[in-house]
């Protein structure tokens, strides 16, 4: 079943009840104005800072975009791109893409105008929505981008070079389009993150979409009364496929436009959120809030919390046994994904596990999963080896790329290129990724432990370890430390740390700067290599 007709039938069991809720705190709070006085502000602009539709409503909107595809000629299997911040527009902008039998393709917010260019060209976009942030980007390009035929703007002070949204959906029917869809048409197309090079184009059918939704909410038990709090980029597999679970129980959600700890803390009190799903540095920063004095947790009503969980990254154990000294009664979950296999979910810790922190966990609802070395055949427990997973949302192929495709796809499995090993339990501990593995004099080093074990030092806020070419041993291993705001430490303070660890784990160089993410909290390491790789290169150079 196509997930068109999850959101069709919420229409019908629960139209005039409410399902999203937008809010923009970065709004409120420079208007200065309390939340219920914002509404009253007379010519309040664009994107105000609370705003929500009922499931019909969702529903009519998708329908009307669908109907307007159509009638400009989209065909069924057509790419039609999305770019926009996270708003009430965007899912039922997805959602009407998919109405039409057309293929969604969500682009990264942080694309500049070369890679938004890139990423249509690759997925063969014949039609792009885009919202006011990124005019200036579109501007340049769009008559570089002949085969997009059709630009829609979403939002106010429309550019010449698009037409309305608005304005065209307005006049279009609200009724479902009669496109036939089935679970092995294409839907949608979402790109790698790029931490790794140019991202690749991931092909997924409706099979996938619905996957997501009956695992998210086998992992999570979603029912009708709870309340999901959205705050990662929609464009992003992880976020939305979490939001499934919502969509599938009929149960309310919150995006939340901005990640501030007291931010997170207010909408969580102020809306009744029951589900929130961090990334690992934004519960850093509600716990070093917390611990700092900014935020009170008595301040908030917080009680109708039950879940908070974590996904896109690893998950430090002292994080987590921080966490629950904060929240004793919180459930928890891990989730491991990537966007080949419809984002988190194929490998996740479960509820009931958090004895075992620090593993990813076992097999998703309908997954499987094993560790293989480099012929594709199964390790012994507890050794190092090749995370596979395979299951109903593992990617149709990566697009209009056969060999890249067959790189990762082997007889149904994918080849994840994260390192794991498997222990007597049968729990699934994420070692690094693949092309992450410094050498260092012969010996294996997994920087995801070294960081895990830097990020124990009550100063240190986040860890990166990168391999840096060394003439005797290969590679050592180079941390770049990023202090908690106000920590003082040394070099010799982390060195001293370290020597818990065993002697060939050590970094032998310490760096002090800030670690940089992307936009789904994965460290952005080949940032970090084209930084301080130069830097070796010249000091090298000026010690010869």
């Amino acid at each position: 079943m196509p997930i068109t007709e999850i959101l069709a039938r919420n229409a019908d069991l629960y139209g005039p009840e409410k399902c999203l809720t937008e809010i923009n705190l970065d709004l409120q709070e420079k208007h200065n104005v309390t939340w219920r006085e914002y509404e009253l502000i007379e010519n309040s602009p664009a994107g105000e800072y609370r705003r929500e539709i009922t499931w019909r409503v969702f529903d009519e909107k998708a329908n009307r975009l669908a109907n307007l595809l159509l009638k400009r000629g989209i065909k069924k299997g057509d790419k039609v791109a999305i770019l926009l911040m996270n708003c009430l527009e965007w899912l039922p902008i997805y959602f009407g893409i998919l109405k039409a039998g057309a293929i969604a393709v969500p682009l990264n917010f942080r694309y500049s105008a070369e890679e938004i260019k890139y990423c249509l060209s690759l997925s063969e976009s014949v039609g792009l929505i885009f919202g006011p942030e990124f005019i200036g980007r579109i501007e340049n390009i769009f008559e570089q981008i002949p085969q997009v035929k059709m630009l829609l703007f979403a939002g106010e002070n429309r550019p010449s070079f698009a037409e309305s949204y608005d304005r065209l959906t307005a006049n279009c029917s609200s009724e479902a389009p009669q496109i036939k869809l089935t679970d092995e048409d294409d839907a949608a197309i979402y790109f790698s993150s790029g931490t790794t090079g140019f991202p690749k184009a991931i092909l997924h059918p409706h099979r996938s979409l619905m996957s997501a939704c009956y695992t998210e909410q086998a992992h999570h038990g979603q029912t009708r009364d709870d309340n999901f709090l959205c705050i990662p980029p929609l464009y992003h597999t992880g976020a939305k496929m979490h939001w499934f679970g919502s969509l599938l129980a009929g149960s309310k959600a919150v995006l939340l436009r901005g990640v501030k700890p007291e931010w997170i803390l207010r909408t969580v009190s102020e809306e009744r959120v029951t589900i929130v799903w961090l990334l690992v540095p934004w519960a850093q920063d509600i716990l070093d809030a917390i611990e700092r004095g900014d935020v009170k947790l008595e301040d908030y009503d917080l009680s109708c919390w039950r879940l908070m969980h974590i996904g896109a990254q690893p998950v430090p154990p002292s994080l987590i046994r921080r966490w629950k000294k904060y929240f004793p009664h919180h459930l928890y979950d891990t989730n491991y994904g990537l966007s080949e296999s419809t984002g988190p979910g194929c490998v996740h810790l479960g509820m009931e596990n958090i004895h075992k922190i620090g593993a990813i966990g076992i097999p998703g609802h309908n997954w499987e999963a094993r560790i293989v070395d480099e012929n594709g055949l199964p390790v012994p427990q507890g050794k190092v080896g090749e995370l596979a997973v395979k299951g109903p949302g593992v990617m149709k192929c990566y697009y209009n790329d056969p060999e890249a495709t067959a790189e990762v796809l082997k007889d149904g499995w994918l080849l994840t290129g994260d390192m794991a090993r498997m222990d007597e339990d049968g729990f699934i501990y994420l070692v690094d990724r693949k092309k992450d593995v410094i050498i260092t004099g012969g010996e294996n080093l997994y920087p995801v432990e070294i960081e895990n074990f830097l990020r124990g030092h009550e100063a240190v806020k986040d860890a990166a370890v990168i391999g840096l070419s060394d003439k005797r041993l290969g590679e050592i291993a180079a941390a770049i430390i990023e202090l908690k705001p106000g920590a003082k430490c040394t070099e010799d303070d982390i060195n001293a740390f370290c020597a818990q660890l065993p002697r060939y784990k050590r970094p032998r160089r310490i760096i002090f700067d800030d670690v940089p993410r992307n936009p789904t909290g994965k460290i952005e390491k080949p940032r970090l290599r084209e930084k301080y790789g130069a830097a070796r290169l010249v000091a090298d150079q000026t010690e010869r």
